[in-house]
């Protein structure tokens, strides 16, 4: 089936945001979801972040 795109919001970017997305993949890979962080390609201020279903 490959990867599905679960749900995506855009959030102020912040330093230490990376290190969420982080936990998340490391904590929760067993239950067949991955997280995703990307800069906003519209405002350099904003991120997006998403979840997977894999």
């Amino acid at each position: 089936m490959g990867i599905r795109l679960i749900a995506s919001v855009k959030v102020t970017a912040t330093d230490d945001l990376y290190k969420i997305v982080d936990i998340l993949n490391k904590n929760l890979k067993y239950d067949d979801l991955m997280f995703g962080l990307a800069k906003d390609e519209e405002d350099p201020n904003l991120m997006v972040f998403s979840i997977y279903r894999t």
